[in-house]
């Protein structure tokens, strides 16, 4: 499968949507250990918000690769469709800003899954 630059649609290639998998996946399992090691502790279910921050590690590789898109690169005005650190420059302003407001978009959701799913842990009764 082929990627191509689509403003505000799609700014990675394969080799940086598989990037974005790792960090999705390292946000999982931080968050995993994190949750054993709390629970091991017996901490305070409050103290689960803690896993607020694992979470958003995952939930920002998840969605970027599921777009496949960049929020950081969106911000910058770049993409990436080649080799690892192979940037270009969005050279469009109006590229630029549908970039943008995609990244945004993304910011924004990965911090309302990473919310609920700490809403979750935290209401779980163990």
């Amino acid at each position: 499968m082929t990627y191509s630059y689509i403003p505000g649609t799609c700014n990675l290639g394969k080799a940086e949507v598989r990037r974005r998998q790792v960090v999705a996946l390292i946000g999982l399992v931080l968050t995993i250990s994190s949750f054993m090691g709390l629970e091991a502790a017996d901490t305070a279910n409050a103290a689960r918000w803690s896993l607020f921050a694992p979470l958003m590690v995952f939930s920002v590789g998840f969605i970027q690769s599921r777009k496949k898109f960049c929020l950081a690169y969106g911000l910058m005005g770049t993409f990436n469709l080649g080799k690892l650190g192979d940037i270009s420059r969005v050279q469009s302003p109006q590229d630029r800003k549908a970039d943008r407001k995609t990244a945004t978009l993304i910011l924004l959701q990965s911090a309302l899954l990473a919310l609920v799913l700490t809403f979750l842990l935290v209401s779980l009764p163990f």
